[in-house]
């Protein structure tokens, strides 16, 4: 669910903007899961109509482009090159300022930011300090990003580990991801959790199931394409969670070389080149009519003529929707 659905469902969310973050969270949580009780999962999936032919812009993180430039020129290469948008880090490390009048000389859009502190403090961790850190972090980056113009900010539910089993992590994160819907409402701007080796939501049916648990318009999906090939198939996925995407990251691996070289090293593939069946992938894309808008890179950087490759890989695996 995009942002222009959850501005037709606004009006049952009534003094949503007035809320005081933190402190009236899990009542205003609760207050929202009441409004959208009555829509089941399979009623979100079948009652949105067609609207067309799917269109997806290209982004890529800002880390991707390595050649010592000001901001400023950084975005204007990145825009060069083809691509429409660019993803940071976020809390950012620049002025807000400084972002916004890099990206009016360049003629580029900033539609999602990551959160960067969802790792160093999960929002799974079992000391609430831990917890109240990150989404603190995460609020600032629903303020960064409905600045600078965007609509998502990425954020990883939780991490299971040998000090934080499956179950706790689920309701752990569940309640942190609630506490954040009300930055979410005043803000407007979305949750994406995003699919990362953590150990945790591994499947896309949990994945569909946790989601519909929080049972809100603001929180979905941001979807990895290729991370998920390492235990599954992401036209699998994307067929699953349906208007719970959000946003698409795209990057590529081989299981081959994961098998035969290490874990890790099945990432090191061009796009088009591992184990995406990228038509297949963009039909079922095309399939649930996903309204998110963006395509965004994840994959390793470098300069402009490497950028430039990526850029024209992304046309292709675009052309195939």
């Amino acid at each position: 669910m995009n942002k222009r659905d959850f501005l037709k469902s606004a009006a049952a969310l009534a003094g949503a903007t007035a809320l005081t973050p933190l402190a009236s969270a899990s009542s205003k949580a609760n207050d929202a899961s009441r409004s959208f009780s009555g829509i089941t999962p399979d009623t979100r999936d079948i009652n949105v109509k067609a609207k067309g032919k799917v269109v997806l812009k290209k982004a890529l993180g800002l880390g991707m482009i390595t050649e010592d430039l000001s901001l400023t020129d950084k975005f204007k290469l990145a825009k060069d090159i083809g691509f429409d948008g660019v993803e940071l880090n976020s809390p950012v490390d620049f002025s807000m300022k400084e972002i916004m009048e890099a990206k009016g000389k360049a003629g580029i859009e900033t539609p999602t930011v990551v959160n960067k502190d969802h790792w160093s403090a999960p929002l799974s961790d079992p000391d609430p300090e831990v917890r109240k850190k990150c989404i603190i972090s995460v609020a600032k980056s629903l303020e960064e990003i409905k600045e600078l113009g965007g609509d998502t900010v990425l954020v990883v539910p939780g991490v299971v580990n040998d000090k934080v089993s499956y179950e706790d992590a689920y309701i752990t994160s569940q309640n942190s991801i609630r506490e954040l819907i009300p930055y979410a409402e005043k803000t407007g701007v979305q949750i994406g959790l995003e699919n990362v080796w953590n150990n945790f939501l591994i499947s896309p049916v949990e994945a569909k199931r946790f989601i519909d648990e929080i049972n809100h318009p603001l929180v979905g999906w941001y979807f990895d394409i290729g991370n998920v090939l390492r235990y599954g198939w992401p036209e699998h996925w994307i067929k699953t969670l349906n208007r719970r995407i959000m946003k698409l990251h795209i990057k590529e691996f081989s299981r081959e070389l994961m098998n035969s070289a290490g874990l890790w090293e099945g990432f090191k593939v061009d796009l088009l080149k591992g184990d995406n069946n990228w038509p297949m992938v963009m039909k079922t894309v095309s399939d649930i009519n996903h309204q998110g808008g963006w395509l965004t890179a994840e994959v390793s950087g470098g300069d402009r003529n490497h950028l430039k490759k990526i850029s024209e890989q992304m046309d292709e695996i675009i052309g195939y929707l």
